[in-house]
């Protein structure tokens, strides 16, 4: 009998101390040459497992072979000076980094993850799911010197992104997720170009697709954000009209613990929807009871057949042993769900 509910992560997981900085965003590698690719393969095994033992029925890599989930993207792509550092403002200015700089046109020789979605195929007989940047939050998390502006830089990045994608549908990944988080602070150039260049980016794929949307890391430049955006957060009102109409196939949004009116659901009434039910800051730990209750709570606004319990976001930022408890209640909230409807 196939199960009521297949959970899945939105995409990042925390790096173990002898890998990599803990709970940073950009953290340094502990390691390198052949030993740090043999520390990345040991993480990324052992959050499969983490994952498959909590019960959760999608699983990832947990981006453990890249050092973030946008420049793990770039390192290889010709045109990108990463001696050339500049200064720029993320998200609209919601934080500034130092950030590289395209200086020459974009140009990809090779796959960038063929080999990780390789390894995570080899280590798991479940649905699997591979992350990738959206051309739009690539374009606002790198500098540009060499196009017209960022539509036309970040419709070039997709089409790289189709090439990747393609070649990790063809290594078995059952969904290719596009993360794009800019969505959510740049409304109306997401509906403009930031569509258009997400048509590219799936174009073709014989894999399931999905874009994730979310309010950001748990860290607290995006926490202090979120703070000035009122009693209800309404962007996705702005942007699922648009979605709707696309030809992505999942949508992955933040839902628990935070503002966003839950009927907002409702405008994605053709996309199955990865709705998070599990926050991502690291000093609350979900009971499985609390997962039950969001489970249920959204379905009142999306028919089971159609949800994916999920987390808000990537849990890159907090500790290994903060995530894997809320991986736990995710896996054991969503079985109480299940339960509870059948």
């Amino acid at each position: 009998m196939a199960k009521i509910f297949k959970a899945a992560t939105a995409g990042s997981l925390p790096k173990p101390s002898w890998l990599a900085e803990t709970e940073k965003l950009w953290p340094a590698w502990k390691d390198s040459g052949d030993a740090l690719t043999e520390k990345k393969k040991e993480s990324a095994a052992m959050w499969i497992d983490a994952q498959e033992q909590s019960g959760i029925d999608i699983i990832s890599e947990g981006e453990q072979f890249r050092i973030h989930f946008v420049h793990g993207f770039l390192e290889t792509i010709e045109g990108i000076n990463w001696d050339k550092k500049t200064s720029m403002g993320i998200r609209n200015d919601r934080y500034v980094v130092e950030v590289p700089t395209v200086t020459e046109a974009l140009k990809k020789s090779e796959s960038i993850h063929a080999k990780d979605a390789k390894f995570l195929r080899s280590k798991t007989e479940k649905l699997t799911k591979f992350t990738l940047p959206g051309p739009m939050t690539i374009s606002d998390t790198i500098a540009n010197e060499f196009y017209a502006d960022k539509a036309e830089m970040a419709m070039e990045f997709a089409k790289l992104l189709n090439d990747e994608a393609k070649t990790l549908c063809n290594e078995g990944i059952d969904i290719i997720q596009f993360d794009e988080p800019a969505f959510n602070s740049f409304l109306k150039e997401s509906i403009e170009w930031g569509m258009d260049a997400m048509e590219v980016a799936i174009d073709g794929l014989e894999c399931k697709t999905a874009i994730h949307i979310c309010y950001g890391y748990g860290i607290e430049e995006n926490l202090n954000w979120k703070k000035t955006l009122g009693d209800q957060w309404r962007q996705y009102e702005n942007l699922f009209p648009a979605i709707n109409q696309s030809n992505i196939d999942q949508v992955s949004l933040e839902f628990a613990g935070s503002r966003v009116p839950p009927e907002l659901m409702r405008l994605l009434p053709d996309k199955e929807i990865m709705a998070g039910v599990i926050s991502v800051v690291g000093d609350h730990i979900e009971t499985a009871e609390e997962v039950e209750k969001n489970i249920i709570s959204a379905l009142d606004h999306v028919e089971a057949e159609r949800l994916i319990p999920c987390t808000n976001c990537g849990m890159a930022p907090i500790s290994v042993d903060v995530a894997k408890q809320k991986l736990q209640a995710l896996g054991e909230g969503t079985k109480r769900a299940a339960k509870r409807i059948s």
